[in-house]
């Protein structure tokens, strides 16, 4: 028995299959957990998403920024745009079903001692506060108002989190922050702007995982979301988004042993 994380499909479902038959994927034994982005950008996001929704037993997954897009095109006031190919699960006969199961999915996993998220974790928040802020997030997914939920989440600001923020707020810096992020300051503070490897921050920032003194610097953390990322040789960081829908690879990664599979997209 084996548990494998996967990078962003992105809808990249044949290079999907290619990597299940490399690992031997075992419906009998092992685990897959997806760090997000699991749709869009790719040509068949309805298979992905349909094949993690039909083997809920052997698969979990963490929201990214591209599903949590998804479900703002379906339950709030925010229109597809011209890159997205989310457009076959929109309109498929079991929409449904798999929006809702899409909606059910977490912002965080803790399993084995190891932390998966779709982009980072604040270099100032401790296990507990992530946690807590996660589910706040989660919950308010659940809820009835889920598409004025929804339509608040799609902003920039605050750009650094505290206690004394509204519950709305905090969501949105959560969301941001957990399916977005890539630079930030030593207290959180957020930047959004640049996309380029690590090695080319934008001034007063760095990584999210760059900073010394990260509550969880002695954790495993497994995230995707940054296909520009080179040479990343931070013990207990392991991102793994290693650009299949734009001509890399899919990659995954066997928890046990921290072994990389990866098939060429």
């Amino acid at each position: 028995m084996a548990d494998y994380l996967i990078g962003d499909v992105q809808g990249c479902y044949d290079p999907l299959q290619l990597l299940l038959k490399k690992i031997n994927f075992s419906l009998d034994k092992d685990q897959l957990f997806f760090l997000g982005d699991v749709v869009n950008r790719g040509d068949k996001s309805l298979d992905t998403l349909r094949f993690i929704h039909e083997h809920t037993d052997n698969t979990s997954m963490v929201l990214g920024n591209h599903d949590f897009h998804l479900l703002a095109c379906a339950f709030a006031d925010i229109n597809p745009n011209k890159k997205d190919t989310f457009t076959d699960i929109l309109t498929a006969k079991d929409s449904s079903s798999l929006l809702e199961f899409l909606i059910q999915q977490p912002l965080l996993i803790n399993h084995n001692d190891a932390l998966l998220v779709h982009a980072g974790i604040p270099p100032n928040w401790d296990l507990d506060t992530l946690t807590t802020q996660a589910q706040q997030a989660h919950q308010q997914l659940q809820s009835e108002n889920l598409g004025n939920f929804l339509n608040q989440m799609y902003h920039n600001h605050p750009y650094t989190w505290h206690e004394a923020l509204s519950e709305i707020d905090q969501c949105r810096y959560t969301i941001n922050a957990l399916m977005r992020m890539r630079f930030c300051q030593s207290d959180g503070t957020l930047e959004f702007e640049h996309k380029l490897d690590a090695e080319y921050p934008p001034t007063g920032f760095k990584a999210w995982f760059e900073h010394k003194d990260r509550a969880l610097k002695d954790t495993d953390i497994f995230f995707g979301h940054w296909s520009t990322l080179k040479n990343v040789r931070h013990s207990h960081i392991y991102p793994m988004d290693h650009g299949c829908v734009w001509g890399g690879q899919l990659s995954a990664i066997r928890l046990s042993d921290k072994q990389v599979f990866s098939v060429s997209c």
